[in-house]
């Protein structure tokens, strides 16, 4: 008898529908078609297990099942409930007409519970696009499935349940998320705020103009003054996700399995710190089963590097397409997947090795070549992809003790969505840029030229301070946002000035303070 069940296939964010073929004939071999990887063979012995535990038994039969389309690589444990659904129905155990009109995906424990599967956000999108009534899956996955409206989700905490549903001897309500309420409570709470930062003006205001044109920025400080605080107050002042964008930020956390069980969106701007001893693979994503990497988790969010100079030198390199692409194309023997990866790169790092070079209070105690060979772990191209450089100086201690609290980051948070909002009416007609910082070179032209004052003043400084064109635009974007801060349509000398101030790293004598 031959049977016909459906499930799908996640690679990368791309969703394929995978039709499992279960024939039985006479004989006792199990045969198995369809690239699929060892944790989707190894189902067989799951299966087997689950049955027996759950009083069915594994056909004695010679069994062929294939996983169609053929030709597509599968990875993983999902395939283990269509594939049991599959083997009861082709052995009569029992009885069900038709199983065209539910995709099933879960992983079987050996008592026959499901367990929870990676990708169930694009699978249940994939089962919607392909016209299902319902997808079945693991009770743990189906609030996240459930957010796709106009598809039936049912999540099962066990194989008897499944069979129960599918024959008719029990009824099952779908589960159903509030959208509007989840959404909304979830970008409720931050738990950093900027009012806990005392002093730092200039750091804050940096932090400001970063997130209100969605600019790359780099503090560079001793020990101490406050950049790694500053920097994980910064999703606070940033705008709040689209649902777009919280779908879409769902769906790549949910394929790498970072999605906490019963969740059913990611509602806040992603913040990913590394550790500075993360791998390439492990930054930009791939591997042997692909998984999307740091900068791809931080989508639509912040990637922070901390100590940058202590990260690896060639790990630092492969952020310099991401950083302008926004998207990364990983190629390997057996795969090519792409990841989007539009985030916000924050980073921080000492001066020096000793990290007190130019510290009023410290003694630096390193020599001249091993300042410059720390600083050279940066190369040029990274550093010209950087918008802010900000120098963090340590707060007095009388600043300390007697400053009342920073501004809220609510309040900053409010003129950055003002600022925001100017971008979003500007570049309406764009479907790939939505704030400043992703301006193309004829945006700049036509949104941020700069008057013929303002032009001689960024001759001069890239003379002074030997710019490259990359940063010259750079420069062009930052004023605009600031000018868009200020709520002016043109871009004038002082949102100039203030932009190439924030290019300290490039000044010819920095070394030498």
């Amino acid at each position: 008898m031959l049977v016909k069940t459906y499930c799908a296939a996640v690679n990368g964010l791309q969703v394929t529908t995978i039709r499992i073929e279960v024939s039985l004939m006479r004989g006792v071999m199990f045969h198995f078609t369809g690239l699929g990887d060892t944790a989707v063979k190894e189902g067989r012995e799951r299966i087997n297990a689950a049955l027996q535990h759950i009083g069915y038994r594994f056909p004695k039969a010679e069994i062929t099942v294939n996983m169609a389309p053929a030709d597509l690589r599968k990875e993983g444990s999902a395939f283990d409930l269509p594939l049991a659904i599959g083997l009861l129905s082709s052995n009569c155990s029992i009885t069900v007409e038709d199983f065209s009109e539910y995709m099933m995906v879960g992983e079987l424990g050996l008592d026959g519970k499901l367990q929870p599967v990676k990708g169930a956000l694009p699978i249940a999108l994939q089962a919607y696009k392909e016209g299902f009534k319902g997808l079945i899956l693991p009770a743990e996955n189906a609030k996240e499935a459930a957010v796709v409206s106009g598809l039936e989700v049912y999540g099962m905490s066990t194989l008897v349940e499944v069979i129960d549903f599918l024959t008719g001897k029990k009824e099952f309500a779908p589960c159903v998320v509030d959208m509007d309420k989840e959404f909304r409570e979830g970008q409720e709470k931050f738990p950093f705020d900027f009012s806990d930062v005392r002093g730092q003006e200039s750091v804050r205001r940096a932090m400001e103009v970063a997130a209100a044109g969605g600019h790359n920025i780099i503090m560079i400080g001793p020990p101490g003054s406050g950049k790694s605080m500053i920097a994980k107050r910064l999703p606070s002042i940033l705008p709040p996700l689209s649902l777009a964008e919280s779908l879409e930020t769902t769906q790549i956390h949910s394929v790498a399995g970072k999605l906490a069980s019963g969740t059913s969106l990611i509602t806040r701007r992603p913040f990913r710190a590394p550790h500075h001893t993360i791998s390439e693979v492990a930054l930009v994503g791939g591997g042997g089963t692909p998984q999307p990497g740091e900068i791809s988790l931080a989508h639509n969010g912040v990637l922070f590097l901390d100590e940058l100079p202590e990260f690896n030198k060639s790990t630092l390199e492969v952020l310099r397409q991401p950083l302008e692409d926004r998207k990364i194309h990983i190629s390997r023997a057996k795969y090519t997947i792409e990841y989007p990866c539009s985030f916000m790169f924050v980073a921080s790092m000492n001066p020096c090795p000793c990290g007190y070079h130019g510290d009023p209070t410290h003694r630096c105690v390193c020599l001249p070549g091993q300042i410059q060979r720390y600083m050279s772990k940066i190369s040029g191209p990274l550093m010209d992809r950087i918008d802010l450089q900000i120098e963090v100086t340590p707060v007095p201690f009388k600043d300390l003790a007697g400053q009342p609290e920073g501004e809220p980051s609510a309040a900053i948070r409010e003129r950055v969505m003002k600022a925001r909002r100017i971008q979003e009416k500007r570049f309406a007609g764009s479907r790939s840029v939505y704030c400043n910082a992703q301006m193309t070179e004829r945006m700049l032209h036509q949104y941020a030229e700069p008057d013929s004052e303002s032009l001689d003043m960024l001759r001069n400084a890239m003379k002074r301070m030997a710019l490259s064109a990359r940063a010259y635009s750079r420069i062009l974007k930052v004023a605009r946002t600031i000018a868009d801060l200020e709520g002016t349509e043109r871009v004038l000398t002082h949102h100039i000035s203030e932009a190439i101030n924030y290019r300290n790293l490039d000044r010819a004598n920095y070394y030498e303070f």
